[in-house]
């Protein structure tokens, strides 16, 4: 006997009504959950080449969807094992290479680079020669992630020295005394060479210079020395001889008309010099000030200083041109005691057990050693970085 349609009827009704609570409740309960669980924040990755185009999908052939520069955040959709799908800020989607973005712990420690050297002094300015990449760490292996360009400026804040292939241990940042002193006896040709005062310093390995730079945006990083070219006027720079001028600083300024400098103004200088030799355990190795001759119109040496392991900074107090009206120039410095340097076998920042700071101040055109307060001068301090022309000059204008 069949059943009657009205009570099959109100069975289906029955049935859909107990679907429709079922998924209600199963609703509720997610939505209940996600309380619990909130979805995760959205990931993003950062250019780091100079530029790229998102594709519209990964194949040999695609369509570009859109540009994107150096140091541009994107918004990451979907990660794939080489090629990262991700968002622009105005909304365009595409695909590219995972090589060509950092992720956010990378950025993060770029931020923190940053930060951590953001009030430190800078030493000089250098102006670069092409566009180039900064590393996170003095290393060519390290990652990198900005791109400054060609021309511009950036602040030289520290220096280290790294060898140019890394050996499987960190010793071979110090050179040891047998190795340097072999190195240095000995020439390309098999002929014995003059000891100098840079040679007891050689690396017993090749090593590269690296300086942490520094924007005008303060992005901070690690750059080569040899892609950079301190900014020190040509006036100077032509007397810089054999060795390069890493710091220039004016001392004063003195008036002359008949210059052809702006205003008849024209700066007198401290510099400092270093070896063309990467490696180096110190920051520069002589100091030469340059006063300008007002006769003949020109610089002149007004005192140098040799074969000194000096270090950063150099802190100038500028003066004017005539002393007994205002306060003469001064400028310090620090130096190794004894020659005791190295480098930092971690880092490879040059520095050195016992540091010595020293003063000098430009009485007209003569440069004078200032003493702490009760401290009189020995032979020693009184010689220091006299030339040996100087003195000789001074030993017959003596005997007249």
């Amino acid at each position: 006997m069949g059943g009657s349609p009205y009570r099959a009827m109100n069975f289906r009704r029955c049935r859909t009504l107990a679907n429709f609570l079922f998924v209600a409740l199963l609703l509720t309960a997610v939505n209940g959950c996600s309380r619990f669980h909130p979805t995760a924040p959205p990931a993003y990755v950062y250019v780091s080449v100079k530029q790229i185009y998102l594709r519209d999908h990964v194949a040999v052939v695609a369509n570009r969807v859109a540009q994107v520069t150096n140091g541009e955040r994107l918004r990451v959709l979907e990660q794939g094992k080489h090629f990262i799908k991700v968002q622009t800020p105005q909304g365009s989607v595409g695909w590219l290479e995972v090589h060509a973005v950092v992720d956010q712990n990378e950025y993060n420690r770029f931020l923190a680079l940053a930060k951590a050297h953001a009030s430190q002094q800078a030493v000089a300015t250098a102006v670069l020669y092409s566009e180039m990449y900064v590393h996170r760490e003095p290393n060519r292996k390290s990652q990198r992630f900005y791109l400054f360009p060609a021309n511009s400026k950036v602040k030289l804040l520290e220096r280290a020295s790294v060898p140019r292939n890394p050996p499987s241990t960190a010793s071979g940042l110090a050179a040891t005394p047998q190795a340097a002193t072999r190195q240095a006896a000995i020439s390309r040709s098999g002929k014995r060479l003059k000891q100098s005062f840079e040679s007891q310093f050689l690396p017993a390995v090749p090593m590269e210079d690296w300086w942490l730079v520094r924007d005008a945006a303060g992005r901070t990083g690690w750059m080569l020395s040899r892609d950079l070219q301190v900014d020190v006027p040509e006036d100077v720079a032509q007397y810089a001889e054999n060795e390069k001028m890493v710091g220039a600083y004016v001392l004063r300024t003195v008036s002359d008309p008949d210059s052809g400098k702006t205003n008849g103004q024209v700066p007198e200088y401290l510099t400092v010099l270093t070896p063309y030799k990467e490696g180096m355990p110190f920051d520069f190795d002589q100091v030469r000030v340059f006063t300008w001759d007002v006769r003949r119109h020109r610089y002149g040496t007004a005192f140098r200083l040799r074969d000194v392991p000096g270090f950063f900074p150099v802190t100038v107090t500028p003066g004017d041109s005539q002393p007994p009206a205002t306060p003469a120039p001064e400028f310090s410095f620090e130096r190794a005691v004894d020659n005791a340097v190295s480098l930092d076998p971690a880092t490879g920042v040059p520095h050195a057990t016992n540091l010595e700071k020293v003063t000098y101040r430009l009485e007209g055109n003569l440069v004078r050693r200032v003493l702490p307060q009760g401290e009189k001068a020995t032979p020693a301090q009184t010689a220091i970085g006299a030339h040996p022309a100087h003195r000789a000059r001074r030993r017959r204008h003596a005997h007249r």
